[in-house]
């Protein structure tokens, strides 16, 4: 059986770019703009409250996940309430290598793990909008078992500790990714899969991408009216299902372009079109430019980047 977000997960390429340790104490507030990038929150002890632009506040507690594929505004507080004109905290470096906010002196009431991911494909920003905005674990014995292992890893200070870590919280996001139950998932790809009528619809389009699919017929696979299955997808998943289909068959001829797997025509093919000539009007209205002009770019990125490694080597002495 095919399955949907693995093969998103495949195409994206999570992994843990940057991650730092932040204990807490006392009121405090901070805030942080991310532009973008994919931000994420593990309370290992204690709690504190985490909004997003346009968000209700979300009280986070020990062991809880949060993942947000591409963030902006995030605004993060104490537990303790603290009057809306108090400065915002500064976070200050310890000796330990983790940074404190709040209160500087005194026990602590939070530690956590923040930190951004990064998504190594070079359409992460195709493939993140079939994922939800935010993604909230709690509750999860798999993610608590994980969520354990990296607790231990921050007290015991052992040798390969960074590496270990690293692997840890990539496991972390795709765990996360993947959890539906229990998870307040805003609309996207987890919530829809949570679903077990669109469930079907989903792994049919990714089960065969190239077949015409209407509305009528993914409404079918789902055992409900067309109407129904339309508002409750949409609902769902944030598309229509006629745009994520789209969004799917051009994540896939990116891919194929870029790894050169075929001429225009078959990529064309291989993606649901009829024609070479019909391919090459939606993905240039999707992706800005014609796939042939596409794939050369990318190849010539690619020449351009092993170039400028091989320059790089060329001028080191030999060891």
């Amino acid at each position: 059986m095919v399955d949907p977000l693995a093969e998103v997960v495949t195409l994206l390429q999570p992994g843990a770019r940057f991650s730092k340790a932040v204990v807490g104490a006392g009121s405090w507030q901070i805030r942080r703009s991310d532009a973008g990038a994919p931000f994420y929150c593990l309370v290992l002890e204690g709690g504190c409250r985490l909004a997003l632009d346009g968000r209700e506040p979300i009280e986070l507690r020990s062991g809880d996940f949060i993942l947000i594929p591409a963030a902006y505004g995030v605004g993060m507080s104490s537990m303790a309430p603290r009057s809306g004109d108090a400065p915002e905290a500064l976070p200050v470096a310890l000796a330990t290598g983790e940074f404190r906010i709040g209160d500087q002196d005194g026990p602590t009431d939070l530690r956590m793990l923040v930190g951004h991911c990064s998504f190594g494909s070079p359409d992460a920003g195709l493939l993140v909008s079939l994922l939800p905005q935010l993604v909230h674990v709690r509750g999860e014995p798999r993610l608590a078992t994980l969520v354990q292992l990296v607790r231990d890893e921050f007290r015991e200070r052992r040798p390969a500790r960074e590496v270990i870590l690293a692997r840890l919280i990539e496991v972390l996001l795709i765990e996360a990714l993947r959890s539906t139950a229990g998870t307040a998932a805003s609309p996207g790809l987890v919530r829809g899969l949570a679903d077990e009528r669109l469930a079907v619809a989903i792994r049919r389009m990714h089960e065969s991408p190239t077949r015409a699919w209407t509305v009528a017929q993914l409404a079918k696979q789902a055992a409900l009216s067309r109407s129904a299955f339309f508002e409750r997808f949409r609902r769902a998943v944030g598309l229509a299902p006629m745009e994520y289909l789209l969004a799917w068959r051009m994540a896939l001829a990116k891919n194929m372009l870029r790894q050169n797997e075929g001429g225009v025509a078959e990529i064309a093919e291989r993606v649901g079109y009829g024609s070479a000539s019909a391919f090459s009007v939606a993905f240039n209205r999707y992706v800005g430019l014609p796939p042939a002009r596409y794939a050369r770019e990318q190849t010539e990125s690619v020449t351009l980047a092993a170039s400028t490694l091989r320059g790089s080597h060329a001028g080191r002495p030999e060891p």
